[in-house]
């Protein structure tokens, strides 16, 4: 068993330094007590085993909000055994200054709470004002957004409009293919016409050259027969083949 004796020096008094190393201790199960000094530091003496009297060394090294240690002096010496138990020094006078040390917490407290509410005030102030603006912001998106639908449905209007002026010019193509299709028609039948009269030209200009090689033959003969008339042969012989051309000759409706 050991003694600890350590001052700690700091923010330590008024400030439940004291009531958290009275737990501490005991919850390590040590024996001994913690008071406060009148140089403004706090003097623990701690009995028990040496290894729950280094953890509580370190657990008295504490610093948070309001408690805030600066440095503690310890030595160690053989435990006395004369505690049993861990409790804390309280002076007679020590509840008053415990209340006043109280009172001006309390108030910086009370200040600090003020501090916050104001900026909360502020804050609201603010975020209402531009919470109305994002309200108007919003108020003129949704106009926009009006104008637009507006416009959309004047251009599907419009679109509706030009799908039938679409629809009439195709019922009018397919009016003008339809007459098209029925003048291809006629004009297959027109060559169809003029093939015919084309082969029966072809038939008459043979028909017309086959007379003239006819009348080629019968002129030749023809002159054959005048020389031999000219000869004064064979008059009789001129005179038939004279009648023979004249009727050759009405028969192929020349004369």
């Amino acid at each position: 068993m050991k003694r600890l004796i350590a001052c700690v020096s700091g923010q330590v008094q008024m400030v439940g330094y004291r009531k958290r190393v009275t737990q501490t201790a005991k919850a390590f199960g040590l024996k001994g007590i913690v008071e406060n000094l009148e140089d403004g530091r706090v003097k623990i003496i701690a009995e028990g085993e040496d290894e729950k009297l280094k953890w509580f060394e370190s657990a008295i090294d504490i610093k948070n909000t309001l408690i805030q240690v600066s440095s503690i002096e310890k030595s160690y010496y053989p435990a006395g055994g004369e505690f049993s138990r861990f409790g804390k020094v309280v002076d007679e006078d020590e509840t008053d200054a415990r209340l006043d040390k109280g009172v001006e917490v309390m108030n910086k407290m009370l200040v600090a709470i003020n501090d916050v509410n104001q900026n909360l005030v502020t804050m609201n102030s603010n975020l209402g004002g531009k919470i109305d603006v994002l309200g108007e912001k919003i108020d003129t998106i949704g106009g926009k957004i009006d104008v637009l639908g507006e416009k959309i449905d004047t251009v599907g209007d419009k679109i509706d409009v030009l799908g039938e002026k679409i629809d009439t010019v195709g019922d009018k193509i397919d009016v003008l293919g339809e007459k098209i299709d029925a003048t291809g028609d006629k004009i297959d039948s027109i060559g169809g016409k003029i093939d015919r009269i084309d082969g029966k030209m072809g038939s008459m200009l043979q028909k017309q050259d086959d007379l003239i090689v006819e009348v080629k033959d019968m002129n030749a003969s023809m002159n054959d027969k005048m020389d031999r008339v000219l000869d004064k042969t064979d008059v009789f012989e001129l005179k038939s083949d004279m009648s023979d051309v004249k009727t050759a000759l009405r028969a192929k409706g020349i004369i």
